[in-house]
């Protein structure tokens, strides 16, 4: 008798992890992103095509970590125009992000995507107290992590907070979504010949003002050599064309 054995095939099936650029990324957006058209308040429409966004992007097995700002709701820094002090004014922008991270886990836990939201406040009724360990556990056991209430700190807005929460969890790279696809010398939509940058140096950036991230987070980023890219976030699919190493926006580093 004749035993007949089957090869096993040893060729291991792409994931298609080994041609992600990136393995773990912070995207900051701002509370603006989630308005639309609106004067203020959050656009359910576009909080459902950013989810769709994200989603899209998690599915190719990436680790990802959202800061989202409260400037749609309530922005601190300009609470002395409205007589309010400085501190009041800037928890309760803090508390905007709040309600704009539970809107955006809605729409991701819309598209099936387990989501954490985790703030520098404790609110145990509304979301987990942040700590890096629970932080880091989530996102390797594949949940989306929305950092909110800044860093719990008055006097620092959420791109500081962004900077701080990618350090602190080791992101390879912080994305920042605007509604323009990159940095430029000076502002495009007053200057039509306003020239794009491709990549730019942490100092330059610094040096001209250009604003790509306020200073205290650009120079955090810049002592712990964590790069920034600048993209638009209106673009559809532009996450997952920079997740695939595809040149999108501007690069700082």
């Amino acid at each position: 008798m004749t035993t007949m054995t089957k090869k096993k095939n040893t060729k291991r099936k792409s994931t298609g992890r080994e041609k992600l650029k990136y393995r773990r990324i912070l995207l900051k957006l701002s509370g603006e992103a989630l308005q639309g058209d609106r004067r203020y308040n959050i656009d359910p429409t576009i909080v459902d095509a950013l989810a769709d966004e994200i989603a899209q992007a998690h599915r190719l097995g990436i680790q990802i970590a959202v800061v989202i700002g409260g400037g749609n709701i309530f922005r601190g820094a300009s609470a002395a125009a409205l007589g309010i002090d400085r501190v009041t004014g800037d928890m309760m922008g803090m508390l905007a992000t709040v309600i704009n991270a539970l809107a955006l886990q809605n729409g991701l836990e819309h598209k099936g995507v387990p989501t954490r939201v985790l703030t520098a406040i404790e609110m145990r009724q509304i979301a987990e107290l942040f700590i890096k360990r629970r932080a880091v556990r989530h996102l390797e056991k594949g949940r989306i992590v929305i950092f909110a209430a800044g860093t719990g700190n008055p006097y620092f807005s959420t791109d500081t907070a962004a900077a701080l929460r990618a350090n602190e969890i080791s992101a390879d790279i912080i994305l920042k979504g605007t509604k323009v696809d990159g940095i430029y010398d000076s502002d495009p939509i007053e200057n039509a010949d306003a020239t794009r940058f491709e990549s730019i140096s942490f100092q330059e950036v610094l040096l001209r003002d250009l604003k790509a991230m306020d200073s205290t987070a650009t120079s955090l980023c810049r002592e712990n050599s964590l790069p920034i890219l600048v993209f638009d976030i209106t673009k559809s699919g532009n996450i997952v064309r920079i997740l695939k190493g595809e040149t999108v926006g501007t690069l700082v580093r």
